[in-house]
């Protein structure tokens, strides 16, 4: 299983006509954009690939913009690639056919909160910062935190989840119902604000997680949640990162309701006490965070440091002051740009996989070895309460045999995390990248009926063409 990054060199862009860009610039004479500028920003990502620039970039306001630029673009048989805050991993947004770039960014109200059903809806470019905000007052929140201000219509996109999904889930779970301009231009309404529905196919999960090529989600409708009365959050130290994922292991075995639990190795723990100013111990660490009643939390705390003693963990800390708790998150957060400063001038390819919770101490630590024996620095963060981890190999992009031993070292984390019984991304999504191993984890028939999917809603291949699987319209 070696599955190298697509070969950018080989990829063929459509024409885009004069005709197109003229009633482009009729429709929006104020927002539309032919910058080179403009278009670079749109045309690279936080991915080891270089940038695929669009021909235009698009600043929507509405769902009528885009269901107008869509209409458009499906006549002159031009790509459209949907665009939020540009933090995707995977190479979602590079323009690999070039296209029109819609930057949902300017979509950014919150159209409704709903406190006594405990939803909200928003367009599409709201971050999840910016919900929260809007929630300060309510006694709710929106716990779904990938780490980066993402946008609510790229989180729903990329499925995305991050460090509150071992309590609360991922965008699969907490989104409701969406607003979706289709390929011809059509726009649908998927879900309802009701908890659960009997009521046909289910749409809202069909296009979260499609990563923009099925169609543009504009507004999405999510689960709210109450503020938790109390949280304290805590940081211990471990010999080895067997010994940490095994607390972990136990912890959610025992049913213990964690609402966060964050594993770092020895070199991610020296990045962030440079990059954020603490004096953590450099060596495996796990952050908790709990939530619920004084009592509640109390108990879980220490539950899970008697397990943490059980497992030779040392130095558990409280952070029970909420600036204590922001200070910890915040470099927790901020952990990928500090890994970056390991090594100057660098880039990281950045993987992550998912595996079974029974099977996660073993894929960890298969993984350390492989890296142990790397020329590469690669630290190692994760999600742990839900079995996701994430490898950033750092390479220096004029080497192509770094890129080539980074290629190498990912192919085995996702071949090891196949191997027993998981995913091959539990969060960042396929987009370029990891087209190959997505066959590999689902078979080429099950894969097939993703095409014909895809087939039945864009049979141009205008949405974000070239990401998820290979897709040929003469073959269609």
């Amino acid at each position: 299983m070696n599955h190298p990054a697509p070969p950018t060199d080989l990829r063929t862009r459509r024409p885009f006509p004069a005709e197109l860009l003229a009633e482009l610039k009729a429709a929006f004479p104020e927002r539309l954009s032919t910058a080179e500028a403009v278009r670079t920003h749109h045309g690279r990502d936080e991915s080891p690939f270089d940038p695929l620039l669009p021909d235009a970039v698009l600043f929507a306001q509405q769902t009528d913009d885009v269901r107008t630029a869509v209409k458009l673009c499906a006549r002159y048989d031009v790509p459209i690639i949907p665009y939020g805050n540009g933090s995707s991993l995977e190479g979602h947004l590079l323009a690999v056919e070039g296209g029109l770039s819609v930057d949902l960014s300017g979509m950014n109200r919150v159209l409704a909160i709903d406190a006594e059903d405990l939803t909200a809806t928003v367009q599409a470019g709201v971050s999840r910062k910016t919900l929260n905000e809007a929630l300060r007052d309510t006694g709710l929140f929106f716990p779904i935190d990938p780490g980066a201000d993402a946008s609510l219509g790229g989180m729903s996109a990329t499925r995305a989840s991050g460090t509150n999904a071992v309590r609360y889930g991922t965008m699969r779970e907490n989104v409701l119902g969406l607003t979706v301009v289709l390929a011809d231009g059509r726009v649908i309404k998927t879900g309802s604000r009701a908890r659960k529905s009997a009521a046909g196919y289910d749409l809202t999960r069909l296009f979260v997680g499609s990563e923009g090529t099925l169609g543009v989600i504009t507004e999405v409708t999510v689960r709210l949640y109450p503020q938790p009365e109390a949280v304290s959050a805590a940081v211990c130290s471990f010999a080895s990162m067997g010994d940490a994922v095994r607390a972990v292991i136990e912890t959610i075995q025992l049913g213990v309701p964690v609402a966060r639990v964050e594993f770092v190795d020895a070199l991610a723990i020296r990045a962030i006490n440079r990059h954020s100013n603490l004096t953590l111990p450099e060596s495996p660490t796990l952050f908790f965070e709990f939530h619920g009643t004084e009592a509640s939390v109390k108990e879980q705390a220490e539950t899970v440091q008697q397990i943490v003693a059980d497992h030779a963990g040392s130095g558990f800390a409280w952070a029970t002051r909420p600036e204590e708790r922001s200070r910890l998150w915040n470099a927790r957060h901020n952990a990928y740009f500090a890994m970056l400063q390991l090594k100057p001038g660098c880039r990281a390819l950045t993987t992550d996989v998912c595996v079974p919770i029974s099977r996660l101490a073993q894929c960890v630590v298969e993984t350390e070895a492989d890296l142990r024996n790397s020329p590469l620095p690669c630290p190692i963060v994760g999600h742990v309460g839900d079995g996701n981890f994430h490898v950033a190999m750092l390479i220096d992009p004029a080497k192509p045999e770094e890129l080539a031993e980074a290629e190498r070292l990912n192919s085995r984390v996702v071949e090891r995390a196949l191997r027993l019984g998981g995913t091959c991304t539990g969060e960042h999504g396929v987009g370029l990248h990891k087209m190959g191993f997505l066959v590999d984890e689902h078979g080429s028939d099950a894969v097939d009926v993703m095409r014909a999917l895809k087939h039945a809603l864009d049979p141009g291949n205008i949405m974000n063409p070239g990401k998820i699987f290979s897709y040929s319209r003469a073959a269609s």
